[in-house]
């Protein structure tokens, strides 16, 4: 049991490091590479351009999506391990491990990469939604239901701006629609690492 308690604070606390890590070395990137534009460039643009952007960008995702494998697999499974819900959480717990997978993969392969790269970087964006919409069932078993509401938005939220980058092609690359769900899920991590450390016996 203390074991358990352990890694599952464990798993809140990563969860909180993951925007700081994340948004932290994507902000260094940008201010260190003067040709990036938000409209005109991937966020991935950053990690293959000449001098130390191009390291700070790749590390930064990195570690963001090991810290997010921690938080899904320690935090997540640790507070869906019993009780309602419990089957539908570890599922919605495991595809979010899954798509923190992806995450460490467009820092392992950048845009050298190339399909690799463009095919971790579209598996991360659609698995990511796919874990939120399964963890709402999850939440909303549990009787959690303003945080299973919070989750399905998030979820919309996240896929939305990639729905109408295709549709109506709104900007011309995609750094836009790429910080907007990543800042998007950054929030409900941050919400639902709370709401761990909260239920995490001390």
């Amino acid at each position: 049991m203390f074991r358990l308690s352990f890694l599952q604070r464990f798993g809140g606390v990563c969860g909180f490091a993951v925007p700081i890590v994340a948004f932290g070395c994507i902000g260094v990137a940008v201010g260190l590479c003067s040709e990036f534009s938000w409209f005109n460039n991937a966020l991935s643009d950053l990690g293959v351009v000449s001098g130390v952007s191009a390291p700070v960008f790749n590390v930064g995702l990195f570690v963001s999506g090991l810290l997010c494998f921690f938080f899904a697999v320690f935090g997540l499974l640790g507070y869906f391990k019993k009780g309602v819900g419990g089957v539908v959480g570890r599922v919605g717990s495991i595809v979010f491990g899954v798509a923190a997978v992806w995450l460490m993969g467009v820092g392992i392969f950048n845009e050298s990469f190339w399909p690799v790269h463009f095919v971790v970087a579209v598996l991360f964006f659609v698995t990511l939604p796919v874990a939120l919409v399964v963890l709402t069932g999850a939440l909303y078993q549990c009787q959690e239901v303003k945080l299973a509401v919070f989750t399905l938005v998030s979820s919309f939220v996240v896929a939305i701006p990639w729905i109408f980058y295709f549709m109506v092609h709104y900007v011309p690359n995609v750094a836009i629609p790429e910080i907007i769900s990543s800042l998007v899920c950054s929030f409900w991590i941050i919400i639902m690492s709370y709401k761990i450390l909260k239920t995490a016996k001390p």
